[in-house]
Order: structure tokens, then sequence, then C-alpha cells
């Protein structure tokens, strides 16, 4: 007779998307002068920090340049500017038309994405801003947002 085995069900955390807002940016400016425009524009202090490297099927190695808030608490808000090409390499295939990815963590109980996308549309470096929905984004690479 077999013994039977006690199973034990662990739950794993999901991240939580409620605080988090991500807005598509359409810009021909280079990822360093559009940095500036947004730390004038929203009173922000966006500076360079780490690239997310990812390595493609093939191997390859490609870049993504990225610039972030740099935080005191876990209590205020991080604002992330991510560059969505490298080369002729996307970060998110899916959006082949957005230039860079502007993530908001902690957004609750500041300014709505209405109010946000307002104020970047008036950014003057910038050409579009698009609202996206991070928990319909289906690819591989939207780890590296969150």
């Amino acid at each position: 007779m077999k013994h039977s085995q006690k199973i034990t069900k662990i739950r794993l955390e999901t991240p939580q998307y409620e605080s988090q807002s991500l807005f598509g940016i359409v810009s021909h400016e280079p990822d360093y002068k559009l940095s500036l425009a947004l730390n004038q524009k929203l009173g922000i202090s966006l500076k360079h920090s780490d690239p997310i490297i990812i390595h493609d099927d093939s191997g390859n190695e490609h870049s993504f340049s990225r610039f972030t808030t740099q935080l005191a608490s876990s209590d205020e808000i991080a604002y992330t500017l991510i560059s969505n090409r490298s080369g002729a390499s996307f970060l998110l295939k899916k959006l082949k038309n957005i230039d860079y990815l502007f993530h908001i963590h902690n957004s609750y109980g500041s300014e709505s994405e209405s109010e946000i996308s307002i104020v970047l549309r008036e950014t003057e470096s910038i050409n579009a801003v698009f609202q996206l929905d991070i928990k319909t984004l289906n690819d591989k690479n939207t780890s590296y947002l969150i």
C-alpha cells in the first residue's frame, strides 16, 4: 500500500498592476533630450541608469536605454523612461511604432492617467502619446518594465 503524500499549495505573488501606468511615446528626439524635456515639464528628475540588456533568439545582445528617478522611500512615485528601439530591434515587438515607454510606478493618489497624457502631449518634443494597458500586453519582454 502506498502512502499518500500531503500536497502543500503555495501561492505565488503576482505583480500588482493597479498602481502602475504605462505610456507609449512617439518622439524623434534622442533619449537624453526627451528625458530633459520630461524633467522640465513634469518637475521630476530622470537620470541615466543601467540599460536593459536582452538577448534575442540568435544570441545577439541588444541594449535599450533607461532613465529613472531615484527613490528615497517606497511610497514615492517612480518614473522610468525606456527606449523601445535598439537599432533594428524592439523591446516590445508589438509596439513597433512606439519610440519610448514611460512607466509610472506607485501612481495611486497622483494625477490621473488622462491628466498625465495631456501633460505629455503638451511637451514640445513629443509627437504622440498612447495610454497602454500593462495587463493586455502579451510580450515576453514586458517583465523588464515591471
